[in-house]
């Protein structure tokens, strides 16, 4: 190992690098396999996916019992790790039997029969997920995103052409489960190859109430909030039937196409970059990553919203249109959700479980009864409505208490939210008029998003620029000022040189 330890700010800066070439490159990717299998498969299946992904998914929020946000912040992951991995491979072995054993069940309760073998099949995903719990998150400590990239594009690669050969060969909606169940093996063994991570079990009775005590809150907001974006899925197909719940499936995975790729570089720096960055009170940290976060979140939300005709019916066909009204709310929804995720990372990083917790509680309180009124009122129009509405009246506020309690500087936050809001207001006013003006779906993505995307960098650029100095700025003084030893510390059990 090297005499000095490079600064905590340039492990950083090469961290948001990759993972931002990470999020690029794979959402382009799932842009392109989205487009196949909506022209492979029918609504009615892609509904059937839907029903199973969202069991596997809110089953899979428990299977690490929070336990990776805690390694990932912990000054102790050695002593903490084979308690970890016990509890991981536990939780996610009773969680793959418990679905497996009902996933005909499941499927019948929630108004789709058909999913039930899918459910089953892809039950075993969680034992993997636990399995894989400390070697992710001495990847996440170190800001190895370099390597979480080369395990995330093996993963997309065999998943893919698994699945598309299992769809061709006539399996249908099964292909889907079995290619993602593969992809994610293979993705598990490369994160212990990858890490230096060593299978090591164990159980420690001094460390087992201080993990789960910090991991299950994490895990319950982890478990609310994919509740929260599924139980949708589970009202529309019970009320509305699996052909409804295909068209708001595909809408929702559309408004996904940036928000993911925002989210993944949120999620993969933000925890343990607070949790080395993060001060006492009046903390601008948030702040400092906010402003060039939500600028580019939003003008990503606010083009979806105004070019989902053209979108809907150049990529996936006429056929498809019926989803062009809900994802244009649901665009504007996914600008505030990325938001939340690094609202949520922040107070992660403090250690405020509880609170994160607490701000899914109610968030789902206050959504259930919004999209059952939305889905009466408006159909799958109205529940994308719904979310939105719960996003900015209830979700917003709640996020803002639990950071003010946690430290962050509100008046640095709210400083840095007025300017994208006033300039995304022409800029969606001048992509509208060039669509509107447009003879083809063609010309009119090109033009609006050309219109809308001039007016917003016009009106924001100076301010977006400042926004980045201010942060490298920030960065270097907070990041450089000394060796990280933390992340020392784990570069030296790993074995590697930084």
């Amino acid at each position: 190992m090297s005499p000095s330890q490079p600064g905590l700010g340039r492990k950083i800066g090469h961290g948001l690098a990759w993972s931002s070439v990470n999020s690029l490159v794979l959402r382009l990717g799932s842009f392109a396999v989205g487009i196949a299998l909506a022209r492979l498969l029918a609504p009615e299946q892609f509904g059937v996916f839907a029903i199973a992904l969202t069991v596997q998914a809110v089953l899979m929020t428990l299977a690490d019992l929070g336990m990776s946000a805690d390694l990932i912040r912990s000054a102790e992951p050695e002593r903490k790790a084979p308690t970890v991995a016990s509890l991981g491979l536990a939780s996610g072995a009773l969680l793959a039997i418990t679905m497996a054993l009902s996933g005909q069940g499941v499927a019948e309760l929630l108004g789709s029969p058909a999913s039930g073998p899918v459910i089953s099949i892809m039950a075993f995903s969680l034992l993997l997920a636990g399995a894989g719990v400390v070697p992710y998150a001495s990847l996440q400590r170190r800001f190895a995103q370099k390597e979480l990239f080369s395990i995330a594009a093996a993963d997309f690669v065999i998943g893919t052409v698994l699945t598309v050969a299992l769809i061709l060969a006539g399996w249908g909606v099964m292909g889907l489960a079995v290619g993602r169940l593969v992809s994610q093996a293979v993705a598990l063994v490369l994160q212990f190859v990858l890490s230096g991570e060593r299978a090591r079990y164990g159980f420690d009775r001094s460390v087992a109430p201080e993990v789960l005590s910090f991991g299950l809150p994490v895990a319950g907001a982890n478990m609310l909030s994919w509740v929260l974006l599924n139980v949708d899925n589970v009202a529309i197909s019970r009320m509305a039937g699996p052909v409804a719940l295909g068209f708001y499936f595909l809408a929702f995975n559309v408004a996904n196409w940036p928000m993911s790729a925002l989210g993944q570089v949120v999620r993969s720096l933000a925890i343990p970059a607070f949790a080395r960055l993060a001060k006492g009170s009046a903390d601008k940290s948030f702040a400092a990553v906010l402003g060039p976060t939500w600028a580019v979140s939003l003008l990503a939300g606010l083009m979806l919203a105004v070019l989902a005709h053209p979108v809907i019916d150049l990529v996936y066909g006429t056929i498809w249109l019926p989803a062009v009204a809900i994802l244009a709310w649901l665009g504007l929804f996914g600008a505030l959700r990325t938001l939340f995720d690094l609202a949520a990372s922040y107070l992660l990083a403090r250690g405020a479980s509880a609170p994160t917790l607490v701000v899914q509680i109610l968030w789902i309180a206050a959504l259930i009864p919004a999209v059952l009124l939305g889905i009466r009122a408006g159909g799958t129009t109205g529940v994308a409505m719904a979310h939105l509405a719960t996003a900015a009246v209830i979700v917003c506020p709640a996020y803002a208490v639990a950071l003010h309690r946690s430290g962050a500087d509100l008046r640095s936050v709210a400083a840095r939210l007025w300017p994208p809001l006033v300039a995304a207001v022409p800029a969606a006013a001048a992509a509208v008029a060039a669509v509107d003006w447009a003879p083809s779906s063609v010309v009119g993505l090109l033009a609006g998003g050309l219109a809308g995307t001039a007016t917003y960098t016009l009106l924001l650029g100076r301010w977006f620029w400042r926004q980045i100095l201010e942060f490298k700025r920030w960065l270097a003084a907070e990041g450089t000022a000394a060796s990280d030893p933390i992340v020392a510390r784990e570069a030296t059990t790993a074995g590697g040189t930084p």
